[in-house]
């Protein structure tokens, strides 16, 4: 069974001039070679395809795959993590993860927030900040947290991001404003305990693989899982497995939220305890990272005792059961 593997790898993007920063949520080739040689181990034939430029010119030219596991971020737009599944759709070719929509939407997190509101799910109070002339309009309670609002990774967050006055908040969302000419989101700042939960599997199949404490160190950038403290993990965060009674909380959470949104496959969402110690979801992440030693999920997974090659397994699993068999007019271009 064939397996292409579409990718956004940072190397390439560096080498067109993007800067770290710019390319924080793209691969790595150890994470490629990875993923590459775990579905090898477990049985599949696999080929690189690439990102999105790569992808349309093999499709063009009329080669095609049983599966692609696509862990593709995309670089222009707000709907670039959907890009590659809305063209893999065109083409019925089937993949991992979630679709277009979820993709789509998550990647938005004042659309996320408003759908999470509409079910139940506990998420802070926000306000969407698209010019400066909004920020004086703000009426939730200091402290606040700003970020970007369709960014990754932490991406445009930092210890700046907690904020407790006006000045504060205005020198912020204009900072953001600037470096990523897109709309802010502002919410109330959670002082509990921070938790990202493991997911994975489909619908009523969909199960926590495990709950994680997010620590951070006394070096770390402080109060929040910035941009720093993330690509520093090492050094700057503790990751703990909890089994507590407010642990299993954000467990049930989570979940729920995974199958009202219609997520697929794997992911991973981040919960915040409010002053009551309740958890309220902050972020879900359909297309969580995967390298097996860097990335949440793989981290969470290891505290648990589940392989790399376990999760890989369940991944394509999940994605397996929803395939249907191939018509006859499949390998046709359009």
């Amino acid at each position: 069974m064939k397996i292409g593997l579409t990718y956004d790898l940072r190397q390439d993007y560096l080498d067109l001039g993007f800067s770290k920063q710019d390319t924080a949520e793209f691969d790595r080739i150890d994470t490629i070679e990875a993923v590459e040689r775990t579905l090898q181990q477990l049985g599949y034939i696999t080929d690189r395809i690439g990102n999105i430029w790569s992808l349309t010119n093999r499709l063009a030219a009329g080669e095609r795959w049983d599966l692609v596991f696509n862990i593709a971020e995309g670089l222009r737009g707000i709907g670039r993590e959907a890009q590659v599944p809305a063209l893999l759709d065109a083409y019925d070719i089937p993949y991992t993860f979630s679709d277009p929509l979820i993709l789509a939407l998550t990647l938005h997190k004042g659309m996320t927030k408003r759908v999470l509101r509409d079910f139940g799910i506990p998420t802070p109070d926000f306000v969407e900040i698209n010019s400066e002339t909004d920020i004086a309009h703000i009426n939730i309670p200091y402290p606040l947290f700003a970020k970007p609002i369709a960014e990754g990774t932490g991406k445009g967050i930092d210890a700046a991001s907690k904020i407790t006055k006006p000045a504060e908040l205005k020198k912020v969302c204009t900072q953001l404003f600037k470096q990523y000419k897109q709309p802010v989101l502002v919410e109330k700042f959670l002082p509990g305990r921070e938790f990202t939960v493991g997911i994975v599997g489909t619908g009523s199949k969909a199960i926590s693989v495990g709950v994680m404490e997010v620590i951070l160190k006394s070096n770390a950038e402080p109060d929040v899982y910035s941009y720093v403290n993330k690509e520093q993990c090492e050094e700057l965060v503790q990751y703990k497995a909890v089994i507590d009674p407010m642990a299993k909380e954000a467990e049930k959470i989570a979940l729920q939220a995974w199958r009202a949104l219609g997520c697929r496959d794997a992911g991973r969402l981040d919960l915040r305890a409010d002053a009551s110690g309740v958890p309220n979801l902050m972020e879900l992440n359909p297309l969580a990272g995967i390298h097996p030693e860097h990335s949440d999920l793989p981290i969470i997974c290891s505290l648990y005792g589940i392989s790399y090659a376990e999760l890989m397994n369940m991944i394509m699993e999940s994605a397996f059961s929803r395939i249907k068999k191939p018509s006859k007019d499949k390998t046709k271009a359009v």
